[in-house]
């Protein structure tokens, strides 16, 4: 096992061996094994009758897996997701419920992922969000190890807003341009329909439902990494 000192969790749990091959393997096990785990994540949805975003449990699988990885790898996991639904895996939250004026609610199984491309999606954005997220959870891991100490809840926090930025962006966008749902109804009727103005619906359907869930999901998030560590350094002890 690596030293003390390992940069990131899976350094620590699943180390390097130094021959080229078996690292090679290793990587590759770790970056799609993460990006299953923000999959699995995303089957926990809820679907508010207000917009056509769920409130899924994939904040919480990214901002694990950009801890746990560290920034390139967390990075490319995330890439890894995003390229799964683009060639038709259904890694995505369901995209059952999107009709306003109802409530969907998925937990896991049956599996009822989604695919699709992110730009041709008001979900999308936060597909491409959760890149620089894991990016920047896993730098502040590997740099300034906030994986281990009491920072780790605002390495979270500042991961969450990186996530949301190119979400909720996106969602505005598509909302002022008259864009079309799958449903055949423009975006604009189905986010926030008793609002006007652009930016209000595209806070009130992208971010204000989401507040609360994700500071529960960011609370468990910097409760997973120091108790992984803490585990880990009491099994180096014996």
């Amino acid at each position: 096992m690596q030293a003390a000192g390992a940069l990131t969790l899976v350094d620590a749990v699943y180390p390097r061996t130094g021959v080229f091959v078996r690292d090679l393997v290793r990587e590759a096990v770790l970056i799609l094994g993460f990006a299953g785990f923000v999959a699995g994540c995303a089957q926990i949805a809820v679907q508010l009758p207000w917009t056509t975003v769920p409130i899924t449990g994939s904040t919480l699988g990214v901002l694990v897996a950009g801890g746990a990885l560290g920034a390139k790898r967390g990075a490319a996991s995330m890439i890894a997701y995003m390229l799964m639904g683009i060639v038709s895996l259904p890694v995505f939250a369901p995209t059952s419920g999107v009709t306003a004026g109802t409530w969907d609610i998925h937990l896991i199984l049956p599996w009822s992922g989604s695919h699709y491309i992110p730009w041709e999606s008001s979900r999308g954005g936060y597909v491409v969000g959760y890149i620089p997220a894991a990016f920047l959870v896993g730098y502040l891991t590997e740099r300034l190890q906030w994986d281990r100490k009491p920072w780790v809840y605002l390495g979270m926090f500042l991961g969450n807003v990186v996530l949301y930025i190119p979400g909720v962006l996106w969602l505005a966008y598509l909302i002022g341009s008259g864009w079309i749902h799958p449903s055949g109804k423009p975006l604009a009727d189905l986010v926030a329909p008793t609002v006007t103005g652009t930016w209000d619906k595209a806070l009130i359907g992208g971010l204000y439902p989401f507040i609360a869930g994700d500071l529960m999901k960011l609370f468990l998030a910097s409760l997973t990494l120091p108790t992984a560590w803490a585990v880990v350094n009491k099994v180096r002890r014996r």
